[in-house]
């Protein structure tokens, strides 16, 4: 079987599963021997999606705009992200660059 990305070879493989730094498990992929993209069939694709809800981690990606607040610019943390993570008002954050990204810990 022909990869769909880059044409290499799928062969037949278990991958770890990470979903927001949460590990969710291993599962049978079909994996690119070229471009190392993997693969899943619907039923892992399922189980995977049952088990990311299930630690409450399904669908928290969110897009959200930076505004102006002041001299700063600001971003709004989505309602379901703080609750996932018990964020309060006023608690202390650490925030910095990587690789073009902002992490915020």
């Amino acid at each position: 079987m022909k990869c769909p990305i880059c044409n290499g070879t799928l062969k037949e493989n278990v991958t770890k599963e990470n979903m927001f730094g949460v590990y969710l498990g291993e599962f049978p992929t079909k994996t690119c021997n070229k471009c190392n993209e993997s693969f899943t069939d619907e039923k892992t694709t399922k189980e995977i999606e049952d088990i990311a809800k299930k630690k409450g981690i399904w669908n928290l990606g969110r897009k959200t705009k930076i505004t102006k607040s002041g001299n700063s610019l600001a971003v709004r943390i989505p309602k379901e992200i703080v609750n996932y993570l018990n964020l309060k008002e006023g608690k202390e954050i650490y925030i910095y660059p990587e690789n073009n990204r902002i992490i915020i810990e």
